[in-house]
């Protein structure tokens, strides 16, 4: 047993799902580690045999659950969905099978939540391979304009029982989940200067995520309404001759990032190369919401073998399917 006392009244979940057989790398000693703090619950909704090897893979003390019935298109959700229910303390920290929280960052976390119904940090992809710090560039990004998703997340179970639930056919689960608990009129807090670790895909899965990611940005269209615009304004810039003001919106993309490197006083997480990606970032974001535009038109974006058309509801849609839900009722 640690010598760190356990986090009282907290849990954390794992939704995990994976389609072929393999080892689960660093995340059996991992979620030991959790277990002397918490309770450990893995919500499994790989196929069996797959969820048979992960059982046996996963150490003694943490509760393991195979996930059968899946009504929603996000496997995550589902995953979420099943986890809450099942819970039995207060607060339960929600994370992917990537994140890495520390204890000190649990603690932190855990004691914001008494305070909200929904505390978000700030991942950092770690370590920081080439791939990774493309990817660091959308989040810095996303900083500077905002706040940056993370794949983790603690949880108010009480609101999250009362609200019941959220939409499972979601693309962008995270921030459906959020802004269902706003719709609620429940509090999401985001710690921009709490940072929890998250490895970074390999290479081949960062290349696949790079269409679904542009595809979330259908869950804020002005932000989708500008990534669309920078094709065709590069285009414009190269067809009339005034090339340099590619150089000029690059540059203006680095500050940008780094402006979002230095919020919040965190800086010293992030890699200051990161934000030489930007441009990068911005380049690919390009053709790619153009990719997910066409998608759209066709459906919808195909994930885990299943077609989701929708990113996420707006908060405001969200508080009137609830009024609506009240009235009815």
């Amino acid at each position: 047993m640690s010598e760190r006392r356990r986090i009282e009244r907290a849990e954390y979940l794992l939704p995990l799902r994976r389609w072929q057989r393999g080892g689960l790398g660093d995340l059996p000693a991992y979620l030991a580690t959790i277990a002397q703090w918490m309770p450990v619950t893995v919500i499994d909704g790989s196929p069996d045999p797959i969820a048979r090897q992960h059982a046996a893979q996963l150490p003694d003390g943490v509760r393991h659950i195979v996930l059968r019935d899946q009504p929603g298109a996000n496997g995550k959700a589902n995953g979420v969905h099943a986890g809450m229910v099942l819970a039995e303390r207060d607060w339960v920290v929600v994370a992917d099978d990537d994140v890495r929280w520390s204890y000190e960052s649990l603690r932190r976390a855990v004691a914001a939540a008494r305070d909200a119904h929904l505390v978000a940090p700030q991942n950092v992809l770690t370590p920081q391979p080439w791939h990774a710090q493309w990817d660091t560039a959308r989040s810095l990004i996303n900083r500077a304009c905002g706040v940056d998703a993370a794949g983790t997340a603690v949880l108010d179970r009480r609101r999250y029982l009362a609200m019941g639930g959220y939409d499972r056919d979601c693309l962008f689960e995270n921030m459906e989940l959020a802004r269902t608990v706003e719709a609620s009129g429940g509090r999401v807090v985001h710690l921009t200067d709490l940072i929890v670790e998250r490895r970074p895909p390999t290479v081949r899965h960062f290349w696949s995520q790079r269409v679904r990611q542009a595809y979330d940005s259908w869950a804020q269209p002005a932000r989708f309404a500008a990534e669309l615009a920078l094709l065709p304004g590069a285009l414009a810039a190269v067809r009339s001759g005034r090339p340099w003001m590619l150089v000029a919106a690059g540059a203006a993309f680095v500050a940008l990032a780094e402006t979002g490197r230095r919020r919040g006083g965190a800086a010293r997480a992030f890699p200051a190369s990161a934000a030489l990606w930007a441009p990068v970032w911005v380049a690919e974001r390009s053709l790619t919401s153009w990719i997910a535009l066409g998608l759209r038109l066709r459906g919808g974006v195909v994930y885990n073998g299943r077609r989701i058309a929708r990113a996420a509801h707006s908060t405001a849609a969200l508080r009137r399917r609830r009024r609506d839900a009240e009235l009815a009722a």
